[in-house]
């Protein structure tokens, strides 16, 4: 399959998801008094379109968004993406697609667990943690918190991978969250079982006690100040494949 068909195939099976979104989204809403009116502005680029665009932004490896965009959609895929906007007002159109997006993502693309599995949180910072109350965008939602890089303001993506390297479950939360928490939820671990490893930031008892009766072995090693504890060989390499990994 060539590379324009698999992105023609990614938009159609987006394009199809969206025409049911939007049929469920009208269908639930609440109408709006006749008194008011919006401005309903059309974009010459449709949603669907912005969904593929940043899906195959991350399928192609690209490391810039606005060079990606600008170098490879707006110069050799105009066959594809005919009525391309501005990168300023592709940067607007992605707010609008990133509730359907993450539905989309979490009904679509995730992958099975295999028994091995691998949990991490990533920072998302929305600004210096020093401006959070200058901060307009995500006031009330974005929260101050630390990670391994200092403090931060913005939001947390806590990640399971399977051992391919498929993203198995994803969550995000304010930055304030504990990365354990999501491991308390029982709608995150629905679909993992086996061992998942993860750094020690996820050392706790009572977690590993409820996910070890839930079928899940949660693997991590040991800070300075605990016991040393027996480990399967096998779980020290994994544990050290996924530290070369993160790194």
């Amino acid at each position: 399959m060539s590379s324009d068909d698999k992105i023609i195939e990614i938009f159609c099976d987006i394009d199809d998801f969206m025409k049911e979104y939007d049929e469920t989204i009208e269908k639930f809403s609440l109408t709006e008094s006749k008194s008011v009116k919006r401005r309903k502005r059309k974009s010459k680029m449709n949603d669907s379109e912005v969904m593929t665009t940043l899906i195959i932004f991350y399928l192609k490896s690209y490391r810039n968004l606005k060079h990606f965009y600008l170098h490879h959609i707006c110069k050799y895929r105009r066959d594809l993406f005919p009525e391309v906007v501005s990168y300023n007002r592709f940067v607007e159109l992605q707010r609008k697609v990133i509730q359907p997006l993450a539905i989309y993502m979490k009904l679509h693309c995730l992958g099975d667990c295999t028994g091995i599995s691998f949990i991490d949180s990533t920072v998302l910072k929305v600004c210096h943690y020093k401006r959070e109350k200058q901060h307009k965008v995500f006031k009330g939602i974005a929260k101050k918190g630390a990670g391994t890089m200092g403090w931060f303001y913005g939001f947390k993506l806590h990640l399971v991978c399977n051992d391919k390297g498929e993203i198995v479950e994803f969550l995000l939360t304010p930055g304030n969250v504990d990365d354990r928490l999501p491991l308390k939820q029982q709608k995150f671990i629905d679909k993992i079982f086996g061992k998942i490893y993860g750094d020690k930031g996820y050392i706790g008892k009572d977690l590993f006690d409820r996910l070890f009766v839930d079928g899940i072995h949660l693997v991590t090693k040991v800070r300075k100040n605990m016991k040393k504890k027996a480990m399967d060989f096998m779980d020290r390499v994994i544990l050290r494949k996924r530290a070369d990994s993160a790194s």
